[in-house]
């Protein structure tokens, strides 16, 4: 004799809960490893008369481990956020910073001078200082009267 099993159809749920909150964690809570090798720099950039500067926030990177690079109107900005110590994931409650490689490529939207470029950190903000090329720079030509 085959007997008849009562469906419950809330059990259904809370595993479909269960697999929807997985999932979320796993996807969107906890970034990967990966992700975060290949996570771009945010940046401000403004021209001035005399230069076109260039803010990025890179807090806890060493400047040595800061490689800044132009090509022709095209600037790169490459490092590594290396880990403080390493943790076991078996002993790891949250693990939320980001660490790792990290790029951005801009395009310079005015000839500069690469050579003169200008870099410091402070506070955990890099400055790049470009100074415009020549023929760029704003001239001020005075009227003589004959």
């Amino acid at each position: 004799m085959t007997q008849l099993r009562r469906r419950d159809p809330l059990r259904d749920l809370v595993t479909l809960r269960e697999a929807m909150d997985q999932l979320f964690e796993e996807s969107v809570v906890r970034p990967r490893p990966a992700a975060m090798a290949s996570r771009a720099l945010a940046v401000d950039m403004y021209e001035t008369d005399e230069a076109v500067v260039i803010k990025t926030s890179i807090p806890g990177v060493d400047p040595e481990d800061i490689d800044i690079s132009i090509t022709g109107d095209s600037l790169t900005i490459k490092g590594e956020l290396k880990a403080d110590e390493e943790i076991e994931d078996a002993d790891c409650i949250c693990r939320e910073r980001a660490y790792g490689a990290f790029s951005r490529s801009l395009t310079i939207p005015v000839s500069v001078e690469a050579s003169e470029a200008e870099a410091e950190v402070e506070d955990g903000i890099l400055t790049l200082t470009l100074p415009k090329a020549e023929a760029l720079k704003p001239k001020a030509i005075k009227v003589q009267s004959r």
